[in-house]
């Protein structure tokens, strides 16, 4: 259980049935999407099934969708009869229509990352909801993955299984152009990966990991007192007293502030939640 009570989502190799009237909302969407141009991705629960063949209970549709496109979404969604509106300018808009959602997302919470028209280019066909579409790639998914390390929410699992369907075949090049310069947080993931899965280390090339036990092993003989304090990054909140009572840097303040890509209220029909 969750800390708020709620079931928290449980990976099977079953399809979760559907409610005939959810499908046919969602399928709306992507309908409406489609037919307008507007340029998206599939994510969530139904790209990880697609990289990794594991399903899990969904109550919404993830879209990862550049900045820009969003006011026209917006506008495609309140045509199909939701609510929109931002629920957070770095990366979160939210269409609402009675209890089914779509959560359009531009970046990471944080504010380290943005969707950009590569991220959609570069995404793979599939059938979903009957509909074929664009599905987000292996390598964006992990990226955007990375920091969602909050007390309540780890996403290490998924990417645990990610790279367990996908590392041979992933563009390792792409994902670690991703994650730079957070390059540790994805040398931790597979860290976490090699225990949970030992005998499936070989198929990360063994350049990639002699490349970052090499960066890792220098980065700690000789570390830089010019560097800041990260911790904001994975917890805002968990890491609190290092920024409010030991005077460190909050990083995560700075860059959502600061961050180049904010969402605007255009097509917005209601306030955030």
């Amino acid at each position: 259980m969750s800390e708020d009570g709620a079931e928290l989502p449980i990976t099977s190799s079953e399809e979760p049935v559907w409610a005939p009237d959810a499908y046919a909302c969602y399928q709306g969407v992507v309908r409406g999407l489609l037919g307008a141009g507007v340029p998206f991705a599939v994510s969530g629960g139904f790209a990880f099934h697609h990289h990794t063949k594991i399903w899990r209970t969904t109550k919404d549709l993830d879209l990862v969708v550049p900045p820009d496109a969003v006011p026209r979404a917006f506008e495609v969604l309140v045509q199909e009869g939701f609510e929109t509106y931002v629920q957070d300018p770095v990366w979160l808009a939210k269409a609402r229509h009675g209890e089914y959602f779509v959560d359009l997302i531009t970046g990471v919470g944080n504010a380290t990352l943005t969707v950009e028209q590569s991220w959609i280019d570069r995404a793979q066909q599939d059938v979903v909801l009957g509909i074929r579409c664009k599905i987000l790639p292996a390598e964006e998914m992990i990226a955007s993955k990375l920091f969602v390390t909050r007390r309540e929410r780890f996403d290490g699992a998924d990417i645990a299984h990610l790279l367990k369907a996908c590392a041979r075949t992933l563009d390792w090049d792409r994902l670690r152009k991703l994650t730079d310069p957070h390059w540790q947080m994805l040398f931790g993931e597979l860290v976490l990966f090699a225990y949970i899965y030992p005998a499936y280390t070989g198929d990360i090339p063994q350049s990639i990991w002699g490349d970052f036990i090499e960066r890792f092993q220098k980065s700690i003989t000789a570390p830089q007192a010019s560097q800041s304090f990260r911790g904001t990054l994975i917890d805002p909140r968990m890491f609190a007293i290092d920024v409010n009572e030991w005077g460190e840097r909050d990083l995560y303040r700075e860059l959502c502030e600061n961050y180049p890509h904010p969402l605007q209220e255009i097509n917005t029909t209601r306030s955030k939640e």
